[in-house]
């Protein structure tokens, strides 16, 4: 379990992190969400160890990790600016990774060497962004954590590249309960990966759920009936969101989605339509009624000017 309590971390006149805390069960697969320069790889390097935090602690498995060989041998970490000795092939990376990681697995990592066509005794730094983000994976993958950090994990892969890391990380949490820290600028690329998703928004984390309630408790109702009705006719209902067009009306419902169709059904519409919202849409709506202004684009355009 990694537990993150109450850390804070400033540089120079930055507050990079103010007092953050939450806690990863083991197996779980867990998000961070958050424009450039929200806080992101700060988390994980002070995760990682790599920081040490201002003020607050981080465990893993009741460890402190800053200064503990004992628990940074549980993580591996992959950070968005990746780091390969110089010249340095996959072969030389690998006698590395094996000396610092006592569970490296050299047959786990000869069969991903092969799955994502790599060349061993090629120079890393020769390779596109795209393949050097795959070697590291690998590697990292290779060493068997127990926790495994991944800052912007998808950057630079192509979209078969992406799901082929997917269906890896997802063998390994199922069969050896590996434990999943990631981190990146865009929704899309976490959507059906994570068990629990929380958004960054100027060192502070402002919004933490499972995914599997952020699905279900908030969903969108189109409905119609053949006579006359208004916004009132909902008003025991939880309505976050209410528009008519015509005869038909659609509606963003916060709630028990059984319950609420069992309701609805009862007013005997001619049109009832229960239609599942996209992870956008859910940090929107969920973050409007906290009094946010969130447009999800605003991530995206942050990492693209970052990257120009």
């Amino acid at each position: 379990m990694i537990q993150v309590k109450n850390i804070s971390k400033q540089f120079d006149r930055t507050k990079a992190l103010d007092h953050v805390s939450f806690d990863i069960e083991r197996g779980n697969i867990y998000g961070l969400v958050g424009a450039n320069g929200a806080g992101k790889s700060t988390i994980l390097r002070i995760i990682a160890g790599v920081y040490r935090p201002d003020e607050g602690e981080v465990e893993i498995d009741g460890i402190p990790v800053y200064g503990s060989v004992a628990g940074k041998e549980k993580m591996v970490f992959v950070a968005d600016e990746l780091y390969f000795l110089r010249g340095a092939s996959l072969n030389r990376m690998k006698k590395l990774y094996k000396s610092v990681f006592p569970n490296f697995d050299e047959a786990f990592f000869q069969s991903l060497v092969e799955l994502f066509q790599l060349d061993r005794r090629k120079s890393l730094h020769s390779l596109s962004k795209g393949m050097k983000r795959q070697a590291a994976i690998v590697l990292a993958l290779s060493c068997r954590p127990e926790y495994l950090l991944l800052d912007e994990t998808f950057d630079g892969l192509d979209p078969v590249m992406r799901n082929l890391v997917r269906s890896i990380v997802y063998k390994e949490v199922e069969e050896r309960k590996m434990t999943v820290l990631l981190s990146s600028h865009s929704l899309r690329e976490l959507e059906g990966l994570c068990d629990q998703l929380a958004l960054l928004y100027r060192g502070g984390l402002i919004f933490e759920r499972d995914i599997t309630d952020l699905k279900t408790s908030l969903f969108k109702v189109q409905i119609a009936f053949d006579h006359d009705y208004g916004k009132e006719e909902f008003e025991k209902l939880q309505v976050l969101k209410y528009s008519r067009q015509g005869t038909v009306s659609s509606l963003v419902v916060r709630g028990d989605q059984t319950e609420t169709v069992d309701y609805l059904k009862e007013k005997r519409p001619v049109i009832l339509e229960v239609v599942p919202l996209s992870l956008e849409e859910v940090f929107t709506y969920e973050l409007g009624a906290m009094g946010y202004q969130f447009d999800p684009q605003d991530l995206e355009k942050g990492a693209a000017a970052d990257e120009k």
